[in-house]
């Protein structure tokens, strides 16, 4: 396929975090870009103001005029259901329509690739990682899955020659990718709706890592079965991070790689979680040649990631801070960070569950994570692209958790029982709908300092 040929993208579902990406990207190379989204977000509200049109209704009717069959890619997410009016518009008129991470593919075939991998981190080590490429002067384009506080945006950079890409496990959509340098940050069991086993989502990575020709460009952790450069914080390894301390609310580190000590790097996101995605960065940084002077000022100016750990208030009273942790071990990660911050102070965590697939597949995992906290408010699961499981409920999440401290709180009732609470710590947890109840959130919390 030749993108030169193509005048025109139009997307179905444009308001995710990974087609927005790509729609920022052609847009930016100079396609006219349009699209279609089932709700409006602050995504799509910037993309709109980008001058990319957008419409909220399912109808041929608006998709332009001049988009042609010949002119045209249209690039469509998985959620989008098989009924959907406009999809079967362009297939039965034979459009070439295709999923981001073939689209992904093609983008990123002819460039110096580097696929971050993973089932928890992707996000922040490819972010990490298109920063310090970017500062360095390298010819980049990151395109990441969350908006980066350094760009507001989930595009970094408009190089040619070199490209950050998140590789997606989800759909096996990261076999379409063709790296030159790679990691695996984390292999845990999720979407098991579409691979069934946790061994076929094993089977799945290690058909990944088989993509990247030599091995000594292949970072791992090291509890990874697959072959490649072992990566790990205090721990013999390729690259290891160890004589780490946190000086003004920063970790300050050392980390040996295979020829030299990088003495005292700092870096600001918390989280040992964060540090393994840092050295991950690095690691891959340094194998592509970037000077060690240059990592460590990108590292010590990057800002993080929204909803990654994303402070909202920070005063002496009160900490407001969201994330968009899904899975069992991300939300252990969140309980990590947060009571290494703030030990012996209370916390409430607002986790609203996200698919019911995920739910029923990890509630004992769910359960336990969240017991960890002083407090748990429960919403309804967020049931994104699925439909209702029987029994598959946030009640019954709830029976699971062994901390008494608990209850569900409706979607309309959450701000009033937020106001009511003493935590002088809150976090809200979830990758569904809660991400857009941020703003009025710190609002309300605001007006109680």
């Amino acid at each position: 396929m030749n993108l030169n040929q193509i005048q025109n993208v139009y997307f179905i579902g444009i308001g995710g975090i990974g087609m927005s990406a790509l729609a920022r990207y052609f847009k930016y190379i100079g396609k006219k870009v349009s699209g279609y989204d089932k709700t409006p977000s602050m995504l799509t509200s910037e993309l709109i103001e980008s001058g990319i049109d957008i419409h909220f209704e399912d109808n041929i009717g608006l998709i332009p005029n001049d988009y042609y069959v010949e002119n045209t890619l249209v690039i469509f997410t998985p959620a989008v259901p098989i009924t959907h009016s406009e999809w079967n518009y362009f297939i039965e008129r034979n459009y070439q329509v295709k999923k981001r991470a073939e689209v992904l593919g093609i983008i990123t075939k002819d460039t110096f690739c580097f696929a971050v991998a993973g089932t928890h981190g992707k996000t922040t080590t490819s972010s990490i990682l298109g920063h310090i490429l970017h500062e360095s002067g390298a010819d980049v384009t990151a395109f990441v899955g969350g908006i980066v506080e350094n760009y507001n945006s989930n595009l970094i950079g408009s190089g040619k020659t070199v490209t950050v890409v998140e590789a997606d496990e989800f759909d096996r959509s990261f076999l379409h990718l063709h790296p030159n340098i790679a990691c695996v940050t984390s292999m845990d069991a999720d979407h098991l709706d579409i691979y069934g086993t946790s061994d076929a989502i094993e089977a799945s990575f290690i058909e990944f890592a088989s993509k990247v020709e030599d091995r000594n460009k292949l970072f791992i952790t090291k509890q990874l079965p697959l072959d490649g450069m072992q990566c790990a914080i205090n721990e013999d390894a390729v690259y290891k991070a160890y004589n780490i301390r946190i000086e003004e609310g920063s970790y300050v580190f050392d980390v040996k790689t295979p020829s030299e000590i990088m003495k005292d790097l700092r870096f600001g996101l918390p989280g040992k979680h964060n540090l393994m995605n840092a050295l991950m960065a690095i690691a891959m940084s340094k194998t592509f040649g970037t000077a060690t002077e240059a990592i460590a000022k990108a590292l010590a100016s990057f800002n993080g990631i929204r909803r990654r750990f994303s402070y909202q208030i920070k005063t002496e009273k009160l900490v407001y801070i969201d994330d968009y942790a899904h899975h069992p071990t991300e939300i252990n990660a969140v309980h990590q960070a947060v009571t290494e911050l703030y030990p012996g102070r209370k916390v409430l965590a607002v986790f609203q569950p996200h698919l019911f697939s995920r739910t029923r597949d990890f509630a004992d995992g769910f359960a336990e994570s969240l017991s960890a906290f002083d407090e748990v408010f429960l919403m309804d699961i967020y049931p994104a692209r699925e439909l209702p499981m029987e029994g598959i409920t946030s009640e019954w999440l709830m029976t699971k958790m062994t901390n008494p401290n608990k209850k569900i709180v409706a979607k309309n009732d959450l701000l009033a029982q937020i106001k009511a609470s003493d935590a002088p710590i809150i976090v809200t947890i979830g990758a569904g709908d809660i991400g857009e109840m941020v703003p009025s959130i710190k609002k309300t919390l605001n007006e109680n300092i």
